[in-house]
């Protein structure tokens, strides 16, 4: 499996488990053969389509069924919306499809609905996040995640370099009860306080991408003397990055996924000191073969994990090629040629 590896993972899954490897989940040439033969059809319904993470996770998603002869026979893109991702289960409960692989919204309001889809005998595969109550084996087939308590460990232990003794650093995370970034918060705040008790953690929730930069501004004119900051996905980070440039406010920042516009941030000497790069071609890969090996009628894992990667701007551009599976973009290049 691309970039997949079987380090020790550090956090616990959502009811307390341990993570299985992805070695796990390898399909086999027989398992090929067969899923094709049975003709297969999967639909995904995904939190968003607007990320180098979610294309990328698509990617793996879509060929590796498609390479084991199964119909993706609809994408659903809910734009964080609840109230779309809960219309669009419904509609797919009804459907003729085998498996539904989706990543839920928010935790409470979208349960239900993802329980009727396993309810209608639907392999529910589940893709980073696990709605409220529900549990493996009854209400959904496996998790598929990366190790997102890891991710914010990387997150504060990159991150601390960069700040002095005794000031003030800022958690930017998700307004929405979303286990993910519940996780990656709760890991860098505990890092910090293990590890550099002199440091003070504000936590600022941002309710929508779009408030992202409202918030960063609530967060710098309250503490001026900001000396650090952890934003828990890429994009939202680089809307605090921009309030900052607006600002002159010479706050480091790290951050979780290596999209392009925080790549090109780091290799050009921005305020991206550091990234915790989660796998999403990878992850994409385990979960259709997770998908694949459960309408097999093979066991799976009840959450399957996958190691964070650390990346520095000494590391970048080896990280970009092993994460996307692709060459790093130019303007990283260039960037990084123009620093050296």
């Amino acid at each position: 499996m691309t970039g997949a590896s079987d380090k020790i993972i550090s956090g616990l899954g959502p009811h307390g488990e341990r993570a299985a490897a992805p070695s796990r989940i390898t399909l086999s040439d027989a398992d090929i053969a067969a899923a094709q033969d049975l003709g297969l059809s999967v639909a995904v319904v995904i939190h968003t389509l607007d990320s180098d993470w979610s294309r990328q996770s698509m990617a793996g998603i879509v060929g590796t069924l498609e390479q084991c002869g199964a119909t993706v026979r609809e994408v659903v893109d809910c734009n964080f919306d609840p109230n779309a991702q809960i219309a669009a289960l419904n509609h797919l409960s009804r459907e003729p499809v085998d498996a539904v692989v989706s990543i839920p919204v928010a935790n409470a309001a979208v349960a239900e609905a993802h329980r009727n889809v396993a309810r209608t005998g639907k392999r529910l595969i589940l893709h980073d996040n696990v709605p409220t109550g529900l549990l493996p084996g009854r209400d959904y087939t496996s998790l598929v995640s990366a190790d997102n308590f890891g991710l914010g460990l990387i997150g504060a232990e990159l991150l601390s370099p960069h700040v002095p003794k005794n000031r003030q650093v800022g958690i930017l995370t998700y307004g929405v009860d979303f286990f993910a970034t519940n996780e990656r918060e709760i890991a860098f705040a505990r890092w910090i306080k293990a590890n550099r008790p002199d440091l003070t953690v504000h936590t600022r929730r941002f309710a929508s991408l779009e408030t992202t930069g409202q918030t960063t501004e609530a967060l710098v004119e309250e503490f001026q003397d900001l000396a650090g900051l952890f934003v828990v996905w890429d994009v939202p980070a680089m809307e605090a990055i921009r309030v900052l440039d607006q600002r002159g406010a010479d706050v480091p920042v790290t951050t979780v996924d290596l999209g392009r516009e925080v790549a090109i941030d780091m290799a050009g000497g921005g305020r991206t000191v550091g990234i915790a790069a989660q796998q999403p071609y990878a992850q994409g890969l385990a979960v259709a073969q997770t998908t694949i090996l459960s309408l097999l009628g093979l066991p799976v894992p009840g959450w399957t994990a996958l190691p964070g990667v650390s990346v520095t701007t000494s590391n970048l551009v080896e990280s970009y090629q092993m994460v996307w599976n692709t060459e790093a973009p130019d303007e990283v290049l260039k960037l990084k040629r123009g620093l050296s």
